[in-house]
């Protein structure tokens, strides 16, 4: 196998003793509706954006946010200003205590899974007992540098403004765009574009009904924006788009590669977000009188070749396994996100996923994929399906890929 194992036994035996020894639950989870690029949610910044979800989800929680002990917010690209202050500003505009710790993490797309691993870090450690995690990303607000103008420049010297955006989705170590990384992957698993296409009109046809059922009422925090035409409510999705026949996909070109699979309407939408988890202790459900909705029982991360890098929920999705002690078959529901549908497919593949479990109410193709909030709101969907299937979803796991070469999978369990 190319691929490395989690640890030695020793080792899992003692993250097995480690996860027991203190439970961690998701007692509240709350999202902005997701926004097109240079759309709805262009002027807020991603810590507004987050601000917005940190007390939407406390709320939900009915947590005073002075007894949040710590803050972890994960986010890619500083786009605004103020993003470099990102959760610091972002829990304190959500009521957080001065003395309370913050936190920003980039572990890129998989960041909003690494907060919630972070989080529960710290309550398992002893260091929390309740914790306010999330993701939030700008990407619209993402500018343009002149690189090196700083120094100075030359009379008649045209400086060239550099695309940050585009920028962050470009692997410089591997030499290429995400996009060659999912071209790579179709390649090795014999995927196709008509493939990818059938994927991605399934994403977009999930989402709508999902919509339509209210799947997603319960984890969205509408955001009032005032327009021209007075203060209106955002309250869903806007990158969808439910109408689009698998024809029209299919008529759209491969955009980074001749006879290539990735096109505009088979990869993830560039958007703007954010989702926040609130996580609880076992002592501080019991003292606050809190209601999981579910609980963490793992996590892992993993490397793979960063020109491959949709792969990377492979192994992070064995390895946690490994270290809970469960099986594929064990697992109810999956969420994997849908950088591009020929990573996700080179995923299904690689571990034989029952389809019919996976990604049931769309992803990332139909959402769009605001990079540091994904993982959040992966989580907090999948935290409120399981919670509202009355058993019968018992396990669920999310995971990610992430550009330069990794993967991150966490695992929730019915309460």
């Amino acid at each position: 196998s190319t691929f490395r194992r989690p640890a030695e036994k020793p080792v899992l035996r003692f993250y097995t003793s480690i996860m027991a020894s203190k439970r961690v639950f998701v007692v509240a989870a709350k999202r902005t509706p997701f926004g097109t690029f240079g759309k709805s949610l262009k002027d807020l910044t991603a810590t507004q954006l987050s601000a917005h979800a940190n007390k939407a989800a406390l709320a939900a929680a009915g947590v005073d946010p002075k007894l949040v002990d710590t803050v972890t917010i994960g986010n890619v690209q500083q786009t605004s200003g103020d993003t470099i202050y990102l959760s610091r500003h972002a829990g304190l505009m959500a009521g957080v205590d001065e003395a309370t710790p913050c936190l920003t993490v980039n572990r890129l797309c998989g960041s909003g899974f690494q907060s919630v691993a972070t989080g529960a870090t710290d309550i398992i450690l002893g260091d929390a007992e309740i914790a306010l995690c999330g993701g939030a990303e700008s990407m619209s607000q993402a500018p343009f540098a002149l690189r090196g103008i700083r120094w100075g420049t030359t009379l008649g010297k045209d400086e060239k403004a550099v695309d940050t955006l585009w920028e962050g989705l470009t692997d410089q170590y591997a030499g290429c765009p995400m996009a060659i990384t999912a071209e790579n992957l179709a390649e090795e698993y014999d995927i196709s574009k008509a493939d990818c296409d059938a994927y991605a009109h399934r994403s977009q046809q999930t989402w709508a009904a999902a919509n339509a059922a209210g799947k997603f009422d319960d984890e969205i925090a509408p955001v009032e924006l005032k327009t021209r035409r007075g203060t209106v409510e955002f309250k869903t999705d806007e990158h969808p788009r439910p109408e689009t026949t698998v024809e029209q996909i299919q008529g759209l070109k491969a955009i980074f590669k001749k006879d290539g699979t990735v096109s505009a309407g088979n990869a993830s939408g560039i958007s703007d977000g954010a989702a926040a988890l609130v996580l609880a202790s076992e002592d501080a459900v019991a003292k606050h009188n809190l209601k999981p909705l579910v609980e963490v029982i793992g996590w892992h991360s993993a490397g793979v070749d960063p020109t491959r890098m949709g792969i990377g929920p492979v192994p992070a999705i064995r390895g946690v396994l490994e270290k809970t002690g469960l099986s594929l078959d064990d697992i109810d529901r999956f969420e994997i996100n849908e950088a591009f549908a020929a990573q996700y497919l080179a995923c299904e593949k690689e571990l034989g996923l029952n389809p019919d479990i996976c990604n049931v109410n769309g992803g990332a193709i139909a959402l769009g994929h605001p990079t540091g909030a994904s993982g959040s709101r992966i989580l907090g969907h999948l935290a409120h399906e399981v919670a509202r299937s009355d058993g019968a979803l018992k396990y669920a796991i999310g995971s990610a890929c992430i550009g330069g070469g990794q993967g991150i999978a966490v695992v929730l369990k019915a309460v």
